[in-house]
């Protein structure tokens, strides 16, 4: 039998990248309870955009989410992405919230943590790392893959090895745009495998439509496990499909003990809910290779139009296109992933706007470059630096050091919100203050329809 390793995720990134995690969870029970019957060595179900999504769009519980899944699915680990001191909100939190959520997820199911930073700052998961530990789970940190000048082979072999000395359990190569070459995946994966001693993962995406071969490519080298998702939820901005690989490894020394229909019977469940809710799916039908050519991921430069629309500009996206990289270069290079493909999509639109590059800087770029996202690899712009010396005082630690313990001020908020809306008070569960702390609108929403 085969020693490599599958980790299903169209419960989560596979959802997520086609459909904008709509689905709801009754839609995904049915399937979880066949999921659970095949042999994943995990399943992604849980973290990444799925938090917020259940509070703000499916007016559901994301604990309750996660405790339910884990109940239709007892014979395998449960997974999720998380942000490191972001969790799987969009700026920094405390060491004190860090340590309530990943408590709590795996008090509620989770029994592997996938963690990264987006600038690949390791001061930024290290914690994080730490405290899944501390709970007994399985703790993965995650290289955010990007290329550039400066992100050679050695840079990648040098950040494993400072995550291994972390005391992971497994390193990720999470390359979320696609972008990961198959000879390139080879030569990575081959490396790491001589230089690391902890299981190697890997994610990429189909967006750019290399996914199959880098798959192929890095399972030659060596890999332990890779990400797949059921064919009817595959490809395009998802992933490869899981039956594909499976029938590539047919009759191999790699061949996987899964069954093909059993895999099918899911497949074709999720072609209906597919169906179901395809009003929330992208337009690429084919394969999206700006990220090859301009550094723009697919799910970034859908952002952009949907904002030049609004402003009655679509006719300046081949500006904005054309800006990002320009910004990303005089950021430093930084891997274009949640948040900074935000922040930098933000400012490459300002700058085409305003017919003048950085006339104004947001203030999310000025904390980027003053370091409240953590330290950036490459060099910045110098004029960038003094520009955002005069909004902000840059800072050299670690960003999580600034931020007080706060879980008991958000628990006396949370109260007094629902003393004033004459709602049950939420506040006696440690769950809802993490809710609220995350994202406390959509939670303050959610506790007055649901209490």
């Amino acid at each position: 039998m085969s020693n490599l390793g599958i980790t299903e995720v169209v419960l989560r990134d596979g959802n997520q990248s086609l459909l904008a995690t709509r689905i709801t969870l009754e839609d995904l029970i049915p399937a979880a309870k066949k999921l659970d019957e095949i042999g994943y060595w995990s399943i992604e179900s849980w973290g990444g955009a799925t938090f917020d999504v259940c509070l703000r769009h499916l007016n559901e519980d994301p604990w309750e989410r996660l405790r339910e899944l884990k109940k239709a699915m007892p014979k395998t680990k449960q997974q999720m992405l998380l942000r490191g001191q972001n969790l799987v909100g969009y700026k920094h939190f405390s060491d004190q919230m860090v340590s309530k959520f990943i408590n709590k997820s795996a008090e509620n199911g989770i029994d592997v943590f996938r963690i990264f930073d987006a600038l690949n700052d390791i001061q930024n998961i290290k914690f994080s790392l730490q405290e899944v530990r501390d709970n007994n789970k399985h703790a993965q940190a995650a290289m955010a893959y990007t290329t550039s000048p400066i992100h050679d082979l050695q840079y990648w072999i040098d950040l494993a090895k400072n995550m291994e000395d972390l005391g992971v359990d497994s390193i990720a190569i999470k390359d979320m745009a696609g972008i990961l070459k198959p000879n390139d995946a080879y030569s990575l994966v081959s490396k790491l495998k001589q230089e690391i001693s902890v299981p190697i993962h890997m994610q990429t995406h189909a967006t750019t439509g290399m996914s199959a071969a880098t798959n192929l490519k890095a399972i030659e080298a060596g890999i332990d496990n890779i990400d797949t998702s059921i064919s009817s939820m595959s490809m395009t901005y998802g992933h490869s499909s899981t039956e594909s690989v499976v029938s590539m490894l047919q009759n191999t020394d790699l061949s996987l003990n899964f069954d093909l229909l059993k895999l099918d019977e899911i497949s074709q469940y999720f072609k209906k809910i597919r169906a179901k809710y395809s009003e929330f799916e992208g337009s690429l039908k084919g394969a999206d290779v700006q990220m090859l050519i301009r550094q723009v991921p697919g799910g970034m430069l859908s952002n952009l139009e949907s904002q030049l629309k609004q402003l009655k500009l679509e006719e300046k996206l081949d500006e904005v296109i054309e800006e990002i990289p320009r910004v990303r270069k005089d950021l430093g290079y930084v891997p274009l992933v949640t948040p900074v493909s935000q922040i930098i999509g933000a400012q490459a639109l300002s700058n085409v706007i305003d017919n003048e590059r950085y006339q104004k800087l947001s203030i999310e770029l000025t904390k980027l470059i003053s370091g409240y996202y953590g330290k950036i690899f490459g060099e910045v712009d110098e004029a960038l630096i003094e520009k955002a010396k005069l909004e902000m005082k840059p800072i050299q630690n670690r960003p999580a050091d600034e931020l007080p313990d706060d879980f008991e001020s958000l628990q006396k908020d949370l109260r007094k919100f629902c003393a004033k809306n004459s709602i049950e008070d939420v506040s006696t569960k440690d769950e809802n203050i993490i809710s609220f702390a995350l994202f406390p609108y959509s939670a303050c929403d959610f506790f007055k329809k649901n209490y």
